[in-house]
């Protein structure tokens, strides 16, 4: 099996020889994706409603600020809760599942918004 390539002025072309000869021509610029051509994507607001504890050991308080008391701790990627309003920086969720320091299921408490993140829905084609 015998293999060729030749490129002249923009123009690639490969030959191939084993009993019979197959030519392919293609112009660099028509395989070429500019910018413009890129199809405009629009950012989609986030509607998933789990929120999950990103800090190691998380006050989960009884109102939006450090002057109410903590109801309990919930701690990093095993406790997470449904957003049900928020205040400022500050997100108020109900516990999805009981909490790993106990606090019961249902449960519904304050936790400053930089020790949560927000689940992204992904859709796989």
């Amino acid at each position: 099996m015998q293999t060729k390539f030749i490129g002249r002025a923009g123009v690639a072309v490969a030959t191939l020889t084993m009993g019979a000869a197959v030519t392919l021509a293609a112009a660099p610029s028509a395989l070429a994706s500019t910018p413009a051509q890129a199809p405009a994507t629009l950012a989609a607001k986030n509607t998933c409603p789990t929120w999950s504890v990103t800090g190691k050991a998380v006050n989960f308080r009884s109102g939006p600020s450090t002057n109410y008391r903590s109801i309990g701790l919930l701690y990093r990627w095993s406790d997470s809760g449904t957003k049900v309003s928020s205040s400022g920086s500050w997100i108020k969720i109900k516990l999805d599942h009981k909490s790993k320091t106990g606090i019961t299921k249902g449960t519904t408490g304050w936790v400053h918004k930089k020790y949560l993140e927000q689940c992204v829905y992904m859709q796989l084609d």
